[in-house]
């Protein structure tokens, strides 16, 4: 088993990822690797392993050459059983959602909880959380979808001159960001010439929660008026319809 552990560090295949090729918890892939040999494994998960790794039996990881060309054909292999795997296990149930946006999910899943096993601090959760609030808010700002192109291609992910948003501004913001980034990295960016932009950015949140309050105590308001102009003490089932086209009404009335 060491020289199997070996191999897959070489390989730089994780645990995690390992235990959903075989369809086992990673505990459970951690079990099998504190086993004598191979030999010792369920005969199904053995063979699924041996697959993976192009041999006849373990005898043989001995006479693997790991170069470039094994380390692709495996990771291919790797990739293709981990999403049959987790498509199966997670992701049956769901309608309307086709085989390529089931891997996607499957992958941003299987992602978060290896992440959040394996890091438990406070950094890791707040990360995360805000993750969510970014995608909450994903359709409200175009600029957010320009920001995950552009991570995505600074990080080699994705082509830089593949654009399928808005190509001009997305050119345009992806310069933006890369001066800005550029300056931070070059220690061009103290904290005291960006106070002054920073203050900025806190009255401008300020005046969006004013802006957000204020539009929630006019509808408040509308609702109020329209449920006294219907002769309603509240909305229900029955007359949601009629107080909702009403509180329409009287909004237009100010415009």
């Amino acid at each position: 088993m060491e020289q199997l552990n070996t191999l897959l560090n070489e390989l730089g295949i994780s645990k995690v990822r390992l235990a959903k090729y075989l369809g086992v918890s990673r505990q459970m892939l951690y079990n099998y690797l504190g086993l004598h040999s191979l030999n010792d494994w369920p005969r199904e998960k053995a063979i699924r392993l041996i697959s993976l790794l192009e041999i006849k039996n373990e005898a043989d990881l001995a006479k693997i050459v790991v170069d470039g060309d094994y380390i692709i054909r495996v990771e291919k292999k790797l990739n293709d059983g981990v999403k049959e795997s987790s498509t199966k296990d997670i992701l049956n149930d769901l309608k309307g959602i086709n085989k390529k946006e089931q891997e996607v999910l499957s992958d941003l899943f299987y992602l978060l909880k290896e992440k959040l096993i394996d890091d438990k601090t406070d950094q890791t959760y707040y990360a995360y959380k805000y993750l969510y609030h970014y995608l909450q808010s994903l359709d409200t700002n175009k600029e957010l979808k320009f920001i995950l192109a552009y991570i995505s291609k600074s990080l080699g992910f994705t082509d830089p001159m593949e654009f399928v948003f808005d190509e001009d501004k997305q050119y345009l913001f992806e310069g933006i960001l890369f001066s800005a980034f550029t300056l931070y990295s070059n220690g061009g960016a103290s904290k005291n010439k960006i106070a002054e932009s920073h203050k900025r950015f806190e009255r401008d949140i300020e005046h969006k929660k004013e802006d957000k309050l204020s539009r929630t105590q006019e509808l408040n308001t509308a609702k109020v008026q329209a449920l006294r102009e219907l002769g309603y003490t509240e909305i229900n089932e029955q007359n949601a319809k009629e107080v909702l086209e009403k509180i329409a009404e009287i909004q237009s009335r100010k415009v």
